[in-house]
């Protein structure tokens, strides 16, 4: 689009659902707290359960410069179904595959497309910061065309 760039989903998903009853500990996450998913190509579909959670990674390795960042939004087809893609941010220097993380918001099971448009970066320029992303050696520095949880 004009200021943003659509971010397509790719084919490995990691559905969170209360299904083995656990609590989800972002410091020590439990591996019953998800499914994972794959799917064979673009265009397939997973079902993300009523009230659950999706995470997913973006096609799109994305090389952020010094002097901007970027914030993750969703778009608008999946949002007025009551999809929300969780904003988060790519801080200057930032490289990698991105996380995208969705949650459903409502009372009924809904499709994800994979491989298709599912969110939006917008980007903001700026002055070039002191101490970037890479700089700090941040923790999800060049992350790889696959979910990433969460780190300590």
């Amino acid at each position: 689009s004009s200021y943003g760039y659509d971010i397509r989903s790719g084919l490995e998903f990691k559905i969170f659902s209360n299904l083995n009853a656990s609590i989800v500990d972002p410091k020590n996450l439990d591996a019953k707290s998800y499914q994972d998913v794959v799917v064979e190509k673009n265009g397939d579909f997973v079902i993300i359960p009523p009230n659950s959670f999706l995470l997913a990674y973006s096609l799109e390795y994305i090389r952020m410069p010094r002097d901007a960042s970027a914030i993750v939004l969703g778009k608008s087809t999946y949002a007025r179904a009551g999809l929300n893609c969780l904003a988060t941010p790519l801080e200057s220097e930032w490289e990698g595959h991105i996380t995208l993380e969705f949650s459903n918001t409502t009372p009924l099971p809904m499709k994800f497309y994979a491989g298709e448009g599912c969110c939006q970066l917008l980007f903001f320029k700026g002055n070039r910061c002191d101490v970037s992303y890479a700089d700090r050696g941040g923790k999800y520095q060049k992350q790889s065309a696959c979910v990433t949880l969460p780190k300590l």
